[in-house]
Order: structure tokens, then C-alpha cells, then sequence
């Protein structure tokens, strides 16, 4: 397989509206914030199977309802396409689950 090629957290935020470039490196970031921790659990399984079956793996934090969500890929040093797929996803299964 490929190395990915970075393309910047610049680039990618063009087509992902809710997330930002995060502070000190090329990441992207979005906070999320569900009903209840449940709500929350379940969305970070719903997106650590997704994840899984991408190869590509997000760094999360989760307190009660709140769900933090940094994405790059590490083998490119900062964002790539692979991490654009994967907010994606994550946008998608948010909105269905009702989160803000």
C-alpha cells in the first residue's frame, strides 16, 4: 500500500464545515456533544468499527456527553484523505445521532 499523501488541514477543511484546524500541528478537530454519555458511548463504537475497517484510528476523548475528536495520519505527518473519508463518517453517524 501507498504512503498517503498529506494534503494539509487547510485543504480538507474546505469540505468539512464543522470541524478546525487544530492548534500546533496539521490536524482537523470537531467537539461533539450527545443526549447523554450513552448517546456518546454509542457513537464512538458506531465509529471505532468504522475506523477499524479503514485502518485509521482517531484521537478521542469522551467526559460525560462530549465526545473531542483530533484526526491525522501519522505516516504523512498531518491530514490526508484518509482522515477527510474518515470525518466523513463521523459527521454522518453524529447527525444521526442527534448530536450538536
Amino acid at each position: 500500500m501507498a504512503k498517503p499523501v498529506r494534503i494539509g488541514a487547510q485543504a480538507a477543511l474546505r469540505g468539512l464545515p464543522l470541524w478546525a484546524a487544530a492548534e500546533g500541528r496539521d490536524a482537523i478537530v470537531r467537539r461533539l456533544a450527545f443526549a447523554d454519555f450513552a448517546v456518546a458511548f454509542g457513537f464512538m463504537a458506531r465509529i471505532a468499527l468504522v475506523a477499524e475497517k479503514m485502518d485509521h484510528h482517531p484521537e478521542w476523548s469522551n467526559v460525560y456527553r462530549r465526545v473531542d475528536i483530533l484526526l491525522t495520519t501519522h505516516e504523512a505527518d498531518g491530514v490526508t484523505e484518509r482522515d477527510v473519508a474518515l470525518a466523513k463518517a463521523i459527521d454522518a453517524a453524529a447527525q444521526a445521532l442527534g448530536a450538536g
